[in-house]
């Protein structure tokens, strides 16, 4: 048996693949549900409803990872030991559509924007194999560290309080709204000399709400992120990896011993359930969103291109053009599978890739026990129901390890870029970070620009991703240098 086969095809008995496959499982599970949880919120679904998505989400994570590990046909499947999940890089668009569009017309027009971002993606997977000499480390470093800065408001807001809603910090006196009634009521009574309440007048939030930066909710989250900082440096192996998961548990054991978590949820979900296409009802198709998200597959295929010559290198198997495009056509499926099963767009799991380095299981078939692993736990709709349960500041201690880990992948890259010797890189970081902050610092800068381009621009991250592109092909061309990419993806694994 040759060495590729050896290291990419070796095939293990059947105890050891499950308890692998499931370490892969635990490792990526917290990343996994993270997203449907901050979409699903986003787009106000009741808890019911978050938690199918998180059902959904997890059961079309191990679909994809088996069809791009196992293969299937000549076109799908890179056959390589990848675990797929949803991508963080898709979060800030999908939130803004949320955010336009709440509830179940929202849910839809954002899963017809992913199908038909996912069909694009399949379709140009080949020729997005070969663009990867214009996304050198100082674009992709940059990318990934304003994907973590953008999503790190996401893990504060989770602690502290959502900025608008129940938990938002002031709340409108209850004095004030009843005065406003009253003149209403006067102000439409015939004959009053009181003017009629101009349409759209309300009160200004005044009274701080007890609810938010509630601190015990803040303490608990700090349990959570001490608990994983103490399994992280006191722990090895496979505690170590699964730190974050472990904090989780911690702080939802914490918040039950404390009243704040129970499960009447649990209860009433069911132990089996099938997830079923068009859950919403019929996706709404947006050429303008689909284009901005076509955009944001194109960043996040380029990423999963580095992931997989990172992979050919640790397993010792030569990726070829046509196993990048077979790699990406799979990214492009697995979205367009997702938006058609009611979740978010899919590419490989840089902490699977980094576990792969750490021990030393470099069989494919590991990562396919661990799909089979996610389809079953996405068919559980009790297992779902218990992470839905979890309260916020528990999800929020664990959120700022989590994005924070996002920032640091990134600045990891860019560790490697020559900065000394080539003064453009700097700037093109700085002014490509800087814009990407436009969004969060300034939410409503965009106000008086045309509402055709808004979904392009109103994600940092889409912003980010086109100016560091830009600079970098102003300043530093595009010369084919496969093998930085190949070491900026080994140095986000380690």
């Amino acid at each position: 048996m040759n060495k590729t086969e050896v290291f990419s095809d070796e095939r293990l008995s059947g105890g050891k693949l499950a308890v692998l496959g499931l370490q892969h499982v635990l490792v990526m599970y917290a990343g996994a549900v993270a997203v449907p949880l901050i979409v699903g919120r986003a787009l106000n679904l009741s808890s019911e409803e978050v938690a199918f998505l998180i059902a959904a989400d997890l059961f079309c994570c191990g679909l994809v990872t088996i069809i791009q590990s196992l293969g299937a046909t000549q076109w799908f499947g890179i056959k390589l030991p990848v675990m797929m999940g949803v991508t963080f890089a898709a979060v800030g668009p999908m939130v803004s559509i949320a955010g336009n569009a709440p509830g179940h017309e929202g849910a839809r027009l954002l899963f017809g924007t992913i199908i038909g971002a996912g069909i694009i993606a399949i379709l140009i997977a080949p020729t997005v194999s070969r663009l990867l000499r214009f996304f050198p480390p100082v674009v992709t470093g940059t990318i990934i560290a304003i994907i973590g800065i953008t999503l790190m408001r996401v893990g504060v807001n989770w602690i502290f309080g959502n900025p608008v809603g129940p938990t938002a910090p002031n709340l409108v006196d209850p004095t004030y709204t009843e005065w406003l009634k009253k003149a209403a009521s006067l102000g439409n009574a015939p004959g009053s000399a009181l003017p009629p309440v101009p349409d759209g007048l309300s009160i200004m939030p005044s009274v701080p709400n007890p609810r938010y930066g509630d601190l015990m909710g803040v303490g608990i989250a700090a349990v959570v992120l001490v608990s994983i900082l103490l399994v992280t440096k006191y722990f090895k192996g496979f505690a170590s990896n699964v730190a974050v998961l472990l904090g989780i548990v911690i702080g939802g054991v914490l918040s039950w011993s404390l009243g704040l978590m129970t499960f009447e949820k649990v209860a009433r979900a069911d132990w089996v359930d099938i997830i079923l296409p068009f859950h919403f009802g019929m996706p709404i198709f947006d050429p303008i969103m689909i284009g901005t998200m076509t955009l944001v597959m194109i960043v996040v295929m380029i990423e999963s291109t580095g992931m997989f010559l990172a992979l050919g290198e640790m397993t010792g198997k030569p990726v070829t053009e046509q196993d990048l495009a077979r790699g990406l056509r799979t990214d492009g499926l697995g979205t367009l599978l997702g938006g058609i099963f009611n979740t978010f767009p899919y590419s490989s799991f840089s902490q699977n890739v980094g576990l792969v380095a750490v021990t030393g299981v470099r069989s494919r078939f590991v990562c396919v026990a661990g799909g089979i692993i996610l389809v079953i736990f996405g068919l559980l709709p009790k297992l779902a129901a218990l992470v839905e349960s979890l309260p916020t500041v528990v999800l929020g201690g664990a959120g700022i390890v989590m994005f924070g880990m996002v920032t640091a992948t990134g600045i990891r890259i860019l560790a490697g870029v020559d900065f000394k010797n080539n003064r453009n890189n700097a700037m093109i970081v700085a002014i490509s970070i800087g814009v990407g902050m436009i969004p969060l610092v300034a939410p409503h800068f965009r106000q008086w620009m045309p509402h055709a381009i808004h979904p392009l621009i109103e994600s940092g991250i889409l912003l980010t991703s086109i100016s560091a592109l830009a600079l970098n092909l102003f300043f530093n061309g595009a010369a084919k240098d496969n093998e930085a990419c190949v070491q900026a993806a080994l140095n986000a694994e380690h």
